[in-house]
Formats: C-alpha cells, structure tokens, sequence
C-alpha cells in the first residue's frame, strides 16, 4: 500500500512539473525587410496558442532595423506597437552590439523595449544550448 501511495505521489509530482515546464523559443532575426513582419506574427500566433512560451528575439546585422526609432513595416505601421504588444506578454527582443559598431548605431537609436546582447550569433547558439528551439521566419 505504501508503495502504491509513493508511486501515486510521484506520478502527481510529475504531472505538477510538466505544468510548470515552459517551451522555450528564440527567433532569430537578420534581415527586417523581409522577416520582421512575418516574425512579428508568427510570435503573435505562438503565443496565442502557447501563452506559457519562453521567446526571446534575436536581431542582428540587417534584422536590427525593425528595432530602431521610427520603424515602420510596408504599410506604413510601426513596428514599435507590436513590439510592445508582444513584450507585454514576456518575449524579449535583444540586439547584437557588434552590428552597432559594424553599422556606426547607438544605443538610443532604438525602441525602449529593445535590449542588447553582446553578439547576436552567440546569443542565440547559447539560448539553443540551452534547450531553446531555432526558429527563422
């Protein structure tokens, strides 16, 4: 019986901790002309069927750009608001400083809701290490 009490207490424990568990993501962002607004979307779209996902955004060399001040996508909307939208519901956007100083930007050039990370590329193999799926729009 106490067997039969233990393995039930471990079965729940286990069910608890898959509950708990969050699929982590990170996508990777080099090219804004033509990936930021598909990227935009589909972590919209991720989220609203995952809400408990772990996304973090990764943008360097030409992807940066989606992030800066003034943005706008082809429409003419900027990128700024869905942005925000999205860091509201826990995804993080980080922008590699070495294509700051490859391009001659700033730091303030950016949309607050924009971090830094010392390299892109880096960045985003260690997110991987760590258990995150790569996922390229």
């Amino acid at each position: 019986m106490l067997i039969r009490r233990l393995f039930t207490a471990a079965l729940l424990a286990l069910a608890a901790f898959g509950a708990f568990a969050q699929d982590k993501v990170v996508y990777h962002f080099d090219d804004a002309a033509t990936q930021a607004l598909k990227g935009l979307r589909n972590i919209k779209n991720h989220l609203d069927v995952d809400p408990g996902a772990k996304i973090t955004a990764v943008a360097h060399a030409n992807g940066v750009d989606f992030l800066m001040k003034d943005a706008k996508d082809r429409n003419g909307n900027p990128y700024e608001v869905a942005v925000q939208e999205l860091v509201a519901r826990g995804v993080k956007f980080e922008v590699c400083e070495i294509t700051l100083k490859n391009r001659g930007l700033k730091k303030d050039q950016f949309i607050e809701e924009a971090g830094f990370t010392p390299s892109g590329v880096v960045r985003v193999a260690k997110l991987q290490r760590e258990g995150a799926a790569y996922i390229k729009p």
